[in-house]
């Protein structure tokens, strides 16, 4: 008995435990952030977006580095002797177009119009979509039957004949003041189906708990639609705002295609695409470089906006489907 107890005073005493490390807490944005970075697709599209922005904001740069400004004509470099549009090389990088203008200089300030009528219209339209929503879905009464049955009267309109019809009708004379108009009328048509969604999350989420004791508390109609309805609401905001974007860019487009869209000589990937539909047989480009531009910035936005879908909502259908 005595050896044994020799024998465990005799062993090395265990080593006092770490102190175990403190757990770091994370805020709901860091946790979006961490899972769209391992969104690869949606990184990507990131990438390819601020490529493209990029592209836009350097297109003084453009205009410089070939000597050709947008608007200018190089009839006698830009063609040839036939009269037909030079095709890419180290003059015109990307081809000149019917009137030996360059191609390059004009999509680059063409992105920045596509991209000001896309983010510029979506904007509108969200900040409009969710105060009529908000207001509809949280008043309820006589203010939700008129606000609901006016976004259901623009949402039953035909979109493209009426914003035919207005672009046409309020046609302004300066390139400025048309995109201006282009925008208006986008965001018009896109605010009703925007506002539809934000009325239906607003309807669930007035009948929430925390929404009766914010009302116990005594909190005023407008503290809580501030304070607990819009906070709420961020996640989907982003993400429809995000989606609207490319929508807003194609409608602006097609109006310009039209050719009640921006007016010249304010370039526009629209405007190209239509004025290069006569010559694509002999002069691809004109089609190929706005349409490549278009597809990649409309593709790019739908890929990120379901990215950050994903990011905000990792409990959704699609974000499960991902994994």
């Amino acid at each position: 008995m005595a050896s044994e107890t020799a024998r465990v005073a005799a062993r090395p005493a265990a080593p006092a435990p770490a102190a175990a490390e403190p757990v770091r807490s994370r805020s709901p944005a860091r946790l979006a952030w961490e899972r769209f970075r391992r969104d690869r697709t949606a990184v990507a599209s990131l990438w390819v977006l601020l490529a493209i922005m990029a592209f836009a904001a350097l297109a003084p740069l453009w205009a410089h580095l070939t000597g050709h400004p947008c608007d200018a004509t190089f009839p006698g470099t830009g063609l040839d002797e036939g009269g037909r549009p030079l095709g890419p090389g180290t003059r015109f990088p990307l081809g000149a177009d019917q009137l030996g203008r360059d191609v390059l200089v004009r999509a680059a300030y063409g992105a920045r119009v596509s991209l000001t009528a896309g983010i510029g219209a979506a904007v509108l339209a969200s900040a409009a979509g969710t105060v009529a929503g908000t207001l509809a879905g949280f008043a309820g009464g006589a203010v939700d039957a008129l606000l609901a049955r006016l976004m259901d009267m623009i949402l039953a309109l035909p979109y493209l004949l009426v914003a035919i019809m207005l672009a046409s009708t309020f046609r302004v004379s300066s390139a400025g003041a048309s995109l201006a108009m282009t925008v208006l009328v986008i965001a018009f048509f896109s605010f009703a189906a925007y506002g539809r969604t934000i009325r239906g999350q607003v309807l669930s989420l007035k009948e929430s708990q925390f929404i009766e004791a914010a009302r116990a508390l005594g909190a005023s109609n407008a503290r809580i639609m501030a304070g607990e309805i819009l906070p709420n609401l961020t996640a989907q905001i982003t993400v429809l705002t995000s989606l609207l974007v490319p929508s807003s860019i194609v409608s602006e487009a097609t109006l310009s295609f039209l050719g009640v869209g921006v007016r010249p000589p304010m370039p526009s990937w629209g405007s190209m695409l239509g004025e290069g539909g006569d010559a694509f047989r002999t002069a691809w480009w004109l089609l190929a470089v706005p349409g490549v531009l278009l597809l990649a910035t409309t593709l790019a936005f739908n890929l990120l906006g379901d990215g950050v879908r994903n990011a905000l909502d990792p409990r959704g259908e699609r974000a499960a489907a991902g994994r």
